[in-house]
């Protein structure tokens, strides 16, 4: 198992190769045997495979994604390079997961009111994390990649939009899948700089 956790990366580049539906299935098997807060089970999954639906989303995130560079002052040349650049990794990855949390809207509205709701979202979003881990896990340990995308956070209304989600399907992240077209290597920091043992 450590060398599963050792060998994946993220990536960002994938074949054309298609990706079954039991496979996505065996994953989000995977994904739902997290642990949750209370043994809620808050993840919620929209998997996205038709070209369409790819484009659809990754059309709405981009337009915002350079709205919001330009807010910033950033150079033109270089927002047109970034969207293009996050537009194809959306549109061109053989799966979209979009990562939701279901929360009511009144729970939403009362945890800016009530710390301890605040604390239940914060309980929830770290269980639906611990899925997409597991999800991400099991595709590398399948010979699969995957990479994890948190722009959904920044604009969540545009998100919910563009896939028609249930009100209270709040969106966490998006993970793209398919099979590897790069190699990455990475490196961590040294463990001793991480810890304090008491």
């Amino acid at each position: 198992m450590i060398n599963i956790i050792k060998t994946r990366r993220s990536i960002r580049s994938y074949t054309n190769k298609a990706i079954s539906s039991a496979m996505i299935l065996r994953l989000l098997e995977a994904a739902t045997w997290a642990p949750s807060s209370h043994n809620c089970q808050p993840w919620r999954f929209v998997i996205i495979t038709k070209s369409a639906d790819k484009i659809k989303l990754a059309t709405a995130m981009s337009q915002c994604l350079r709205a919001d560079r330009l807010v910033e002052g950033n150079d033109p040349t270089e927002i047109e390079r970034s969207v293009a650049r996050r537009y194809a990794q959306f549109a061109n990855a053989p799966v979209l997961i979009v990562l939701c949390l279901s929360w009511s809207l009144e729970l939403v509205q009362s945890e800016i009111k009530n710390p301890k709701s605040k604390i239940e979202w914060v309980m929830a979003v770290q269980s639906t994390a611990m899925a997409a881990q597991n999800l991400m896990l099991q595709a590398h340990a399948d010979g699969l990649a995957t990479c994890f995308y948190c722009a959904p956070l920044f604009v969540p209304d545009v998100v919910r939009e563009a896939l028609d989600l249930p009100t209270d399907w709040q969106p966490q992240g998006l993970i793209t899948l398919g099979e590897a077209a790069q190699v990455v290597e990475k490196t961590r920091q040294p463990l001793e700089t991480k810890v304090k043992f008491l």
